[in-house]
């Protein structure tokens, strides 16, 4: 099929953008569900490779994804475009929800309209996994892997870039052994085989280094400009600088995912700059998870309660507005530079054999991760209160059966009907679900 017309992507971009709720695993189903089974514009194959490369930068992987499927089709404006309005939806919402969380300090408005939003993103999420898993995990060994990258995080607390390190040595290992037990004529005939992926890219040769040092720099000095600007202009210590550079180190270590790296920013954020507290970063976190985008548009939330509390001679409510617009800026701008970097040189290796089978196996350790933060999730959004157990180097997440939360239940299981029974669409299923806990809501109060 031949590429879209930017036109179109754009507007399709936006539809993607607007139902990108649910966390990474969510936000892969909807583009995957819209790119390669509605439009077709992406291949199978093509769209697991630009998953696994994504999955190996630190940031976002389903704002990178974007990104680089944007790009795959319309080059670097393609991917800029994708980028941009997958994070933007959710930058508006966070910044009207923190103005309305700082100034008033009064939730329930918020908490009615999205009591129903958190089971049904559940139910999202366990439909994401069980189509991922579908289609990645042909093969026992490779469902042994994904069990085994689940295991290893849910109970070991294993890094996530251990895990996929361990997978890409399981698969380097297994290309090995396959070609050693093939017989010459097996490896001719297996080559003739792999033809070309048939796709709409744009793609071709990578870059000479010349554009790529001009990518680079230009990157980089993007990334930096706003910060320099305010530490001239305010000076080293005030909180708008801190934010900026502590963030931009957040940005170049967010490997593990997002609950991985929102573990440390809290850490930071509440004990060691005491920009909030933790019940607040909470909060935060539930703007994120009910809200389009990213779910490290926390920081976001993040900034604008720093510089709130700490203009520094500013109006508060606009100190809070720059924050928040500085931390997405250095947040998401290094995820732009990654992949205008990368994704060249990673297209034209995608035929390589021993790189094709590292990629697969950890495609498989991927929905193994994906199977973690499903559980997670779950539990943290059907109880209350959930605690952890642990047995030397084992640990294990123990929901209190007393704190259970029998409304929230009954909408994802509701929400898991709608989707996998009904095939309803994800943003009929989050409306639905929106309205019958809201109405839950109101008439408890």
């Amino acid at each position: 099929m031949n590429a879209p017309s930017f036109a179109d992507a754009l507007r399709t971009w936006t539809r993607v953008a607007l139902l990108s709720f649910g966390g990474p695993a969510g936000q892969i189903a909807v583009m995957h569900r819209i790119l390669v089974e509605e439009k077709r514009w992406i291949e199978e194959r093509r769209f697991l490779h630009a998953l696994n490369f994504c999955m190996l930068l630190p940031g976002p992987e389903a704002q990178q994804l974007a990104t680089y499927l944007g790009w795959l089709l319309h080059g670097w404006r393609g991917g800029l475009a994708a980028g941009a309005l997958f994070v933007l939806p959710g930058f508006v919402a966070i910044l009207l929800l923190s103005l309305l969380y700082a100034g008033y300090q009064d939730t329930l408005a918020v908490t009615a309209l999205f009591f129903g939003l958190k089971p049904a993103v559940t139910a999202v999420v366990i439909d994401a996994l069980i189509r991922i898993g579908r289609r990645a995990l042909r093969g026992a060994g490779l469902r042994l892997l994904a069990l085994g990258a689940f295991a290893a995080m849910f109970f070991l607390h294993a890094p996530f870039s251990l895990v996929l390190l361990g997978a890409a040595l399981l698969g380097l290992i297994a290309d090995r052994v396959r070609r050693s037990r093939q017989s010459p004529g097996d490896a001719v005939a297996g080559e003739a085989a792999r033809e070309p992926i048939p796709d709409a890219s744009t793609a071709g040769p990578p870059p000479p280094w010349t554009r790529t040092a001009a990518i680079a720099v230009g990157g980089v000095l993007l990334w930096w400009l706003p910060v320099a600007c305010l530490w001239i202009a305010l000076g080293r210590s005030h909180v708008l600088v801190t934010c900026g550079l502590f963030f931009s180190q957040v940005a170049v270590m967010s490997f593990g995912g997002a609950y991985a790296v929102l573990s440390y920013v809290a850490q930071q954020a509440v004990h060691h700059y005491g920009w909030l507290t933790p019940g607040e970063m909470i909060d935060g976190l539930g703007m994120a998870e009910t809200t389009p985008g990213p779910l490290i548009m926390v920081v976001q939330f993040v900034g604008y309660m720093a510089a709130f509390r700490n203009p520094g001679g500013l109006d508060p409510t606009w100190a809070g507005v720059i924050g928040s617009i500085l931390v997405t800026w250095v947040t998401f701008v290094p995820c732009f530079l990654w992949i205008f970097l990368g994704a060249p040189y990673v297209e034209t290796l995608r035929r390589n054999r021993a790189l094709e089978s590292m990629l697969t196996a950890i495609t498989a350790a991927v929905v193994g991760v994906i199977l973690n933060l499903t559980v997670w999730f779950a539990l943290h959004v059907l109880f209350a209160e959930v605690s952890e157990a642990r047995w030397g180097p084992f640990r294990v997440l123990v929901p209190d059966p007393s704190t259970a939360q029998p409304a929230a239940m009954l909408i994802a299981a509701g929400a898991l009907v709608a989707l996998l029974g009904l095939r309803w669409g994800i943003m009929r299923t989050l409306l639905a679900a929106v309205a019958v806990g809201a109405a839950w809501v109101v008439a408890r109060s």
